[in-house]
């Protein structure tokens, strides 16, 4: 239970920090990936986004076969994170979904100036490199972005 909300009585049942959750697909290996959170039927379970402009703000902490439990975390403005890189950034860098194309799911990129309509939701802290866990964290307002 959060304890900062422990003393109101219809914040009951709450939890901060990282939760279990079951995948919806196969996320073995994937840990440092953003995923989304969907169901199956009504029970939650994370799945990769599938377009670059889904909103998807977990990261996976650890992976597992679809139907297991794993672990994610809210992605915060509070608290930065280590996500997975798809090419280069810098500090200051806002950054997007990576294109969806089964390798690169659920991996983040720069903003690229290909015509499209991208969720924008993480800033990078540090200079990073392809296949790096950049440190970054989400931006006070994400949301899409339209590049023409």
């Amino acid at each position: 239970m959060n304890t900062a909300l422990a003393i109101f009585p219809e914040q009951s049942n709450t939890q901060e920090g990282p939760f279990q959750v079951l995948a919806g697909e196969n996320l073995t290996g994937l840990a440092g990936r953003v995923v989304k959170l969907t169901h199956d039927t009504g029970k939650p379970e994370v799945q990769l986004p599938n377009d670059v402009h889904e909103e998807a703000d977990y990261l996976l902490l650890d992976g597992g076969p679809d139907g297991s439990h794993v672990t994610v975390i809210a992605l915060s403005r509070d608290r930065n994170v280590r996500v997975r890189l798809d090419g280069t950034c810098n500090p200051g860098d806002k950054l997007t979904l990576a294109a969806i194309n089964g390798a690169n799911d659920g991996k983040v990129r720069t903003v690229p100036a290909t015509a499209d309509t991208y969720w924008v939701f993480l800033r990078a802290e540090e200079k990073g490199v392809d296949e790096q866990l950049v440190l970054c964290r989400l931006l006070p307002n994400p949301g899409p972005q339209v590049v023409a």
